[in-house]
């Protein structure tokens, strides 16, 4: 496909008229179109399109689909559809209200030409271009940081469920991949030990007996581990996932002597932040915030602001906000433009 640039114009009247009958409180993508105008030229992404071929569709069209593709949280066929059939992406977009769109393949084949050339962050640098131009963002603001958790698909487990569940992943793996090179290494035992999943309510009682369990589980996980990564077997057994997160886990939950295997004690252990909770999603971390516990991630939002305080609501030689609050004057009659506490204070 080949760029065909096209010449940036305004909401057909048509377009324009009936929506605004429609919506007279106006949507996001009406509010879009406003505030900003044309967001996106297709100059933005000559980068992405060869100069000869089929001519494709405008580039700064898909990539304004995508910002609501995002917003809204809808999948490309949904998208898709969407152009053709909501007024106000119409309007956005600046086109009639009988075009018929185009084919929902074309979002994934433009986000696959960005990340190919190299411009996967052009719309967001061109977005914060364009409001900061017209003056919604500016620097100096308030930042505000906080996270929450973002739980993982997996099962949470503790300690003894941990190693059991890595060496039961691992020997489920290395039964697929290779079945006899396993069976002449494990014994009826293994069946009774590892076949079933690892809960903690099949465990023995007693604090001893349970110290014994984990510590057969770290002398059969090292007996894998020795067959797997010695001299006699095949090479790509070592490279198996689930072997690698075993090789990991026994590091991080067990270590060697003279005397055997031993359960390594809470201070030996790594930092949570480095060290495995799940064998099936290596990624997971288990983290503590203000008391809860969980097996997932974390997410870090940051969000800016910047209040504006009326010349009126400082006294004279007021040069600008440094942070502090002050209370507006509330004998003054309420005004839209004005809050009720303020960032800022006056300099004296």
């Amino acid at each position: 496909m080949s760029l065909e640039p096209r010449a940036v114009r305004g909401v057909p009247e048509l377009t324009a008229r009936v929506v605004r009958a429609s919506f007279p409180k106006g949507t996001l993508a009406v509010r879009v179109r406003e505030a900003l105008g044309p967001l996106f030229e297709d100059e933005s992404f000559a980068g992405a399109f060869p100069g000869r071929g089929r001519p494709a569709v405008s580039p700064g069209a898909l990539a304004l689909v995508s910002v609501l593709q995002y917003a809204e949280g809808l999948t490309d066929r949904q998208a898709a559809d969407q152009v053709r059939a909501r007024m106000d992406w119409k309007f956005l977009l600046a086109l009639e209200l009988d075009d018929p769109g185009f084919d929902f393949s074309v979002l994934g084949d433009f986000r696959a030409r960005l990340i190919g050339h190299g411009l996967e962050e052009k719309v967001l640098d061109l977005v914060l271009e364009r409001i900061s131009g017209v003056g919604l963002l500016r620097a100096g603001g308030r930042q505000r940081t906080d996270s929450t958790h973002v739980l993982a698909a997996v099962r949470t487990l503790n300690r003894m469920e941990f190693v059991g569940e890595t060496l039961r992943a691992a020997l489920e793996a290395l039964s697929a991949a290779a079945p006899q090179w396993l069976s002449a290494l494990v014994t009826a035992d293994w069946a009774r030990r590892y076949g079933a999943r690892i809960d903690s309510y099949r465990f023995p009682k007693g604090e001893n007996v349970r110290q014994e369990w984990a510590e057969q589980v770290g002398r059969d996980g090292f007996t894998v581990l020795e067959a797997a990564f010695g001299p006699g077997s095949p090479g790509w057994l070592r490279e198996i996932p689930a072997v690698q997160v075993l090789r990991r886990a026994w590091v991080e939950q067990y270590h060697r002597d003279g005397e055997g295997v031993h359960w390594r004690e809470g201070k030996d252990l790594p930092p949570g932040r480095r060290r495995l909770s799940s064998p099936y999603d290596p990624d997971a971390r288990y983290g503590v915030k203000r008391g809860s516990g969980w097996c997932d991630y974390k997410t870090h939002l940051s969000e800016t602001s910047r209040i504006r305080c009326p010349a009126s609501d400082h006294p004279r030689g007021h040069h600008g906000c440094d942070g502090r609050r002050h209370r507006a004057d509330r004998r003054d009659p309420p005004r839209p433009d004005r809050t009720e506490v303020t960032a800022c204070r006056a300099r004296r």
